[in-house]
This record gives C-alpha cells, sequence and structure tokens, in this order.
C-alpha cells in the first residue's frame, strides 16, 4: 500500500482566496472525506480537520512539537508559513522548559487576577462606545479596538500607540504575504514596535511601575532572573494574542447577531444568557482557526506516515464543528452546554489568556447590546479580512444606531 493510497494528497491551502470565501466549506469537505491528508501548499504539510485527530495531536508534545526549529523556514514555528516575529514565550517552548515560564504568566492571567481588570476593561469599553454614540453611525471595528487597547495599557507599553500594535499584529497573519500592508507591517511597523518593547523593558528595569512588564522583568527562572530577551519573548506573545483574538470573535459575533435579531432580543433581555452565548460564540467562529506543530519523530498517525520534520496544522475551528461530537454543529445555540470546543486549545499550549478574552468579549458585545439595541449592519459593505487561515473577522462593519449618551465626563 503507498502512502498517497494511506493518507491522501488533499485539495487544501488555508492561506489562499479560494479558503478565504468559505473557510467553514472547506474544513467540511475535509471532514467528510479524508480527515487527515497532505496538501502541498506552503511547502507542503499535514492538515488534521476532525475533533479526534485534532485533540490528540495537540495532547502529545513529544511527538507534535510547538518549539521553534528550522523545520518549514525560520520564522513563528506556530503558523504556516512562518512569519518573521521573534521567539515567542512560551508557545514556541514544549515541556519541561514551556512550565517554567508558563507558572509566571499564569498568575497575571488566572481568574482572581484578571477580575482586577474588570473595571479597566469596562472603562475603555465605555469609553470607545461614547466615541460614537452620539453620531448613530460607526464603522463597529473602530469599537473592536477595545482588546488591543486594553492589552497595550495592561502590559504598560505607550497607549497611544494601540493601534499601530493592532493595525501590526493583525497585518502579519491577515494580510497576503508581498502585499503592501504586510511589507508596511513586517519591514517598518513591526521593527519600531520591537524597538519600543525593549526600550520599555530597559526603563522598567530601572524603574518598575505598576504594569506587567514591571512585573516579568522582576521575574526569576531555574533561580536567576529572566533576561530581557525573555521578557520581550513573553512581552511579544502577549502583545499579538490580546491585540486579534478577541477582536476577531466580536466582530464576528455582533455581525451575526445583527442578522439574527430574535437571539439579540434574548440576550438584552436575559443577560444571563451571556456567559454560555461567549462560548458558543468561541465554538463557532473560532477567532484562532488553526495553529502548527512540527513533527518531532517518525509516527504512523491514523494511517498517514509522518516523517520528522514534517509540519502540521491543527483546525481548531474544523473541530469544533466536527459532527461526531456536536449536535447540529453549524447552528449556533447560546444555551449549548456543555460545550467542549476547542477555540482557546487542548494540552499544556491552551491559551492562558482565555480568562481575560472572555472577559472583554463578553463586556464589548454586552455594552453593544445595551447601548446600541437596534444596530443594523449593511452587509453588503462588509469587508472581510483578506488572508483568514489564522485569525478571521472583519476589517470594515458599517453599522447605524439611534443615537446615545456618552457616559464619561470627557470621553
Amino acid at each position: 500500500m503507498t502512502e498517497q493510497q494511506r493518507c491522501p494528497v488533499v485539495h487544501f491551502d488555508h492561506n489562499s482566496v479560494e479558503h478565504a470565501e468559505d473557510p467553514v466549506g472547506a474544513y467540511r469537505s475535509l471532514r467528510a472525506g479524508a480527515k487527515r491528508g497532505w496538501t502541498d501548499a506552503s511547502g507542503g504539510y499535514w492538515v488534521l480537520s476532525d475533533y479526534e485527530s485534532v485533540f490528540e495531536a495537540a495532547r502529545d508534545d513529544d511527538a507534535f512539537s510547538s518549539a521553534r526549529t528550522n523545520h518549514g523556514g525560520e520564522g513563528l514555528s506556530v503558523v504556516i508559513p512562518k512569519t518573521p516575529m521573534k521567539l515567542h514565550i512560551p508557545i514556541e517552548l514544549d515541556p519541561p522548559d514551556f512550565r517554567k515560564y508558563r507558572k509566571i504568566v499564569n498568575r497575571i492571567t488566572a481568574p482572581a487576577a484578571v477580575e482586577k481588570m474588570r473595571g479597566m476593561v469596562e472603562r475603555h469599553t465605555t469609553a470607545f462606545i461614547d466615541s460614537v454614540i452620539e453620531a448613530g453611525e460607526c464603522d463597529l471595528t473602530s469599537v473592536i479596538g477595545v482588546p488591543s487597547i486594553v492589552t497595550i495599557d495592561w502590559l504598560g507599553l505607550p497607549i497611544e500607540e494601540w493601534q499601530r500594535y493592532s493595525h501590526a499584529h493583525h497585518a502579519v497573519l491577515a494580510e497576503p504575504q508581498g502585499s503592501p500592508a504586510y511589507e508596511q507591517a513586517t519591514k517598518v511597523d513591526l521593527p519600531y514596535l520591537f524597538d519600543q518593547q525593549w526600550e520599555t523593558i530597559r526603563a522598567r528595569r530601572a524603574a518598575p511601575r505598576d504594569d506587567i512588564i514591571s512585573y516579568l522583568v522582576q521575574q526569576e527562572v531555574d533561580g536567576r532572573p529572566m533576561t530581557d530577551d525573555e521578557v520581550f519573548g513573553i512581552v511579544d506573545l502577549l502583545v499579538s494574542g490580546g491585540v486579534g483574538t478577541t477582536a476577531s470573535l466580536v466582530s464576528q459575533a455582533l455581525v451575526w447577531l445583527a442578522e439574527h435579531t430574535d437571539v439579540r432580543q434574548r440576550l438584552i433581555d436575559d443577560p444571563s444568557l451571556m456567559d454560555r452565548a461567549v462560548e458558543e460564540f468561541l465554538r463557532f467562529f473560532s477567532p484562532t482557526q488553526a495553529l502548527a506543530r512540527t513533527v518531532m519523530k517518525d509516527v504512523d498517525f491514523h494511517g498517514c506516515p509522518m516523517k520528522a520534520g514534517d509540519r502540521v496544522l491543527l483546525a481548531w475551528s474544523s473541530a469544533n464543528r466536527d459532527e461526531s461530537l456536536f449536535d447540529n454543529p453549524d447552528e449556533i445555540d447560546i444555551e449549548r452546554w456543555p460545550n467542549r470546543h476547542t477555540a482557546f486549545g487542548v494540552g499544556v499550549h491552551r491559551c492562558a489568556g482565555s480568562h481575560l478574552g472572555r472577559l472583554m468579549s463578553r463586556t464589548l458585545i454586552s455594552q453593544v447590546l445595551q447601548r446600541m439595541p437596534d444596530y443594523t449592519v449593511d452587509f453588503a459593505a462588509l469587508k472581510r479580512y483578506p488572508r483568514q487561515g489564522v485569525n478571521m473577522g472583519f476589517v470594515s462593519i458599517p453599522a447605524r444606531f439611534t443615537p446615545g449618551k456618552r457616559l464619561l465626563r470627557g470621553s
């Protein structure tokens, strides 16, 4: 039996225009056929589309590594193709080294720590809505900038630069490689922002403040102070995660609620439904569509003869619509429970920022529904991300609503 017969070659490219037009359909076709297969796109990689395979691979760090290697090129190891980013800690480490840094990050992202951020999140959300509420119309993507400014404020980076951070990190993952926006981000904006992060790290070592970078520069690993390189790796990961995924989720949820006004009214009438609704939005929209691993040893994985050095794409979004696990997976049920979605990943690398992401999502969606309950979206003018292999969402969401009053003085 040939390798192709044992595990077929599939027509699939998660970075293609074809895929961006219908990501859900592309993954549905995989699940209905091969489930696991090899594609020649981006230098070649395996793609896992069913829940069982994604769940199993994500929990096997010995065979499917997140660590940065030279397999598949240089750059961020957890995306295909790799992007020119600095080493991200701890997502690009495997156990046991992973746990040393994750313990440090957990202290600032645990539920109790995130609860202390509630006031900051609510304040920024209120201010963003205040900035458009009197006009009666806006691009909802301007309101959805809240996660970006919260992340930059929380870390202690210059808050006036939040838009540049947001645009640069978004472009690296959502704009076509080689496009003007991608080139601007990788060659101009990111080098500038990297310098700013280095400068802030050095400044906090000299004079700590009440922010996360100050906390990080005072931490130890293996009985020694963390280096500036290690602090940078954590900070850049928190920035890249904080400015993209929550905005992706909220943008898609608000567009869907504008189409399904009956569900929107249920959430307005009964806010207690919001927690489960957010979990269902996470499952259904999967803001991080897929992440990559590198095969570390030859392995026969469900009949696929994977070789050391092969790249593998774990499709969280496809696993989240696997018909074998979820009833009516292509429908949103805001009361679905239990909801074993993989939107935050699986295994030791599960997203450390999940609690903060949930808080920001609930706050944003809730305030929009409270203060713009009748908003409508110009669906004909919606503009999606050009590339949706990693993050899905909208570049522009033109909306109208009944004007309201500002709530904060001077906002």
